[in-house]
């Protein structure tokens, strides 16, 4: 009897080693492209035509950034944007052209050890928000303080011995996905987020701002009008299903870019209660960038009428 073969599921995918992957389509690092340490490969663009090495590949984190387009992130990011896919015909090519263990799941324990344990994010500790700068940034992006003030911390954390802060948003494993003005980081373990209010629908959000968006939209409606899971990346949808599907009504809120259009598209493909919401914002990146950038008259009820003064 014909054993069935495994198949590939998105964790599948975003497990595979990009650098594996990525010699599979024929690319490789360019010459004098690894760094000593083996944690940084560069790459001629996969994405574009190019002469010099812009595509960047970490490999103690399995993710890539490709600099001139400024976009970036894991294994399921990459294959969508190149193979300019469906989340359907993206499983469906892997699952017809490669077998399990043709490609290698990436292992971080055999990359974290190349750093050090210095090198590693290091959260030191957590207070309620107090520095001017992180409140100056949220005013900035249009959430009330008093909104962040409810789901978000100061983070003080530590890389390479050096101290940093910033905004925290906890998931459910106890990691954190942190903000400030000029960084974006996230601390192991990473997870979802569930915030339960005994609702009957829920509203799904690929990262906290756009959460704190809806939030600040919603601040005449009952609390327990909704329950709430944030992916902290789109890349977590497939974790978060169990969750979501015990819901009457999923409302998704994910960016308008390739990947969460992908995934978007995915959802609704799954069953009718997965609702598309995305589509206030069509032509922006996402919920909050739409909120900045819509005309001034229509969100005028939801800017801070005084700004920051330092200490406040």
């Amino acid at each position: 009897m014909d054993l069935i073969k495994e198949r590939f599921t998105l964790d599948r995918i975003r497990e595979t080693d990009m650098v594996a992957y990525l010699a599979t389509l024929g690319f490789e690092p360019v010459r004098d492209g690894i760094k000593k340490d083996g944690t940084d490969y560069w790459y001629i663009s996969p994405l574009r035509n190019e002469g010099e090495a812009s595509f960047h590949v970490n490999t103690v984190k399995n993710t890539w950034y490709d600099f001139p387009d400024s976009v970036g992130g894991n294994m399921v990011d990459f294959c969508l944007r190149y193979h300019s896919c469906s989340i359907r015909e993206l499983l469906d090519k892997f699952n017809a052209n490669f077998s399990l263990h043709q490609l290698p799941v990436f292992q971080p324990e055999l990359h974290e050890g190349l750093l050090g344990n210095d090198s590693k994010l290091i959260v030191t500790g957590e207070r309620p928000l107090y520095a001017y700068p992180l409140k100056n940034y949220l005013h900035e992006r249009l959430i009330p303080l008093s909104v962040a003030e409810q789901f978000c911390k100061e983070v003080t954390y530590e890389i390479n011995g050096i101290a940093y802060y910033g905004i925290g948003f906890r998931n459910d494993a106890g990691g954190y996905e942190i903000r400030n003005k000029n960084y974006k980081q996230s601390s192991s373990p990473k997870d979802i987020t569930t915030i339960k209010n005994g609702a009957q629908n829920v509203q799904v959000f690929e990262g906290f701002f756009d959460f704190l968006t809806f939030r600040a939209m919603q601040l005449d409606k009952p609390e327990n009008a909704f329950d709430f899971v944030v992916l902290n990346g789109a890349g977590m949808f497939d974790r978060a299903r169990p969750v979501l599907e015990q819901y009457v009504s999923i409302g998704l809120w994910l960016d308008r870019d390739t990947t969460g259009i992908a995934y978007t598209e995915y959802a609704l493909s799954l069953s009718n209660r997965y609702k598309d919401e995305s589509k206030l914002y069509e032509g922006y990146k996402d919920l909050n960038d739409w909120l900045n950038k819509k005309p001034m008259g229509n969100k005028q009820q939801l800017k801070p009428k005084n700004r920051l003064k330092p200490g406040s």
